[in-house]
């Protein structure tokens, strides 16, 4: 069966982030009727050409927008030029990270928010992220709770860095958390050779959530450390953070 085309459209789009000192390519998904005189959700993906293209995330949003089950939402995706660079910025303790974590807060949300009518409220805006990818959004938005207030997670990094930031978030109460962990990501190799156990970090994350006042949704796939399992998770996710 041929699958039809989005109605939505991609475009790509570049900012200029004097954090990272990088011309930062975006490829961004509107829904279909798209209309300035209408404000949206937004929902920032990190490893923004994984979520376009592996995880299929515009042709899922557009299903769920036309089946009723979520809002009417922009998606940015937000590419990584390289491995060792996506290393530097998303790893919890890269020489970029901090960097990383303010191109969000102060250089991408403030153009996304002057270019696109969105709500503007925390509530309304969700990052998403995969792996390292969503170990970084996760400490975005518990650095800045006010500004990012929905976060998904498929099988993040965790270690000790992670772990502190949890525990010294201010306030929880503000941050809604979907998480995913696959019970076969016990031997993940890491982009820099490791072999790294997720499953074991990621409860001890789950159960440290759990003591704290965050909404949080936390689910078990059956699978390993790959987009075949996080595609399939999508709807799930998305229908639990923008019904």
């Amino acid at each position: 069966m041929v699958k039809r085309p989005i109605a939505g459209a991609i475009t790509e789009k570049k900012v200029r982030s004097e954090e990272l000192n990088d011309e930062m390519s975006l490829l961004i998904y509107t829904p279909p009727n798209f209309t300035p005189l209408q404000t949206y959700d937004i929902l920032i993906c990190q490893d923004g050409n994984d979520y376009f293209q592996l995880g299929r995330i515009p042709r899922q949003i557009e299903e769920l927008i036309e089946e009723g089950e979520i809002k009417e939402t922009i998606v940015i995706g937000v590419p990584y030029p390289s491995v060792s660079e996506r290393r530097q910025r998303y790893h919890p303790n890269g020489e970029k990270v901090e960097a990383y974590i303010r191109f969000l807060a102060n250089e991408l949300l403030p153009f996304i928010e002057d270019t696109y009518p969105t709500h503007q409220l925390a509530s309304g805006r969700t990052l998403a992220g995969d792996s390292l990818a969503g170990t970084v959004s996760l400490l975005t938005s518990l650095r800045y709770p006010s500004l990012f207030g929905q976060i998904m997670l498929h099988s993040p990094f965790v270690n000790e860095t992670v772990l502190e930031a949890i525990k010294d978030c201010q306030k929880p109460e503000l941050l809604s958390i979907y998480h995913v962990i696959g019970n076969k990501e016990t031997a993940v190799k890491t982009t820099d050779g490791q072999i790294i156990d997720f499953i074991t970090p990621n409860k001890e994350m789950s159960e440290l959530i759990r003591t704290k006042s965050f909404t949080y949704s936390f689910f078990e796939f059956d699978g390993d450390h790959t987009w075949t399992h996080w595609q399939k998770d999508l709807p799930r996710g998305l229908i639990t953070l923008l019904s």
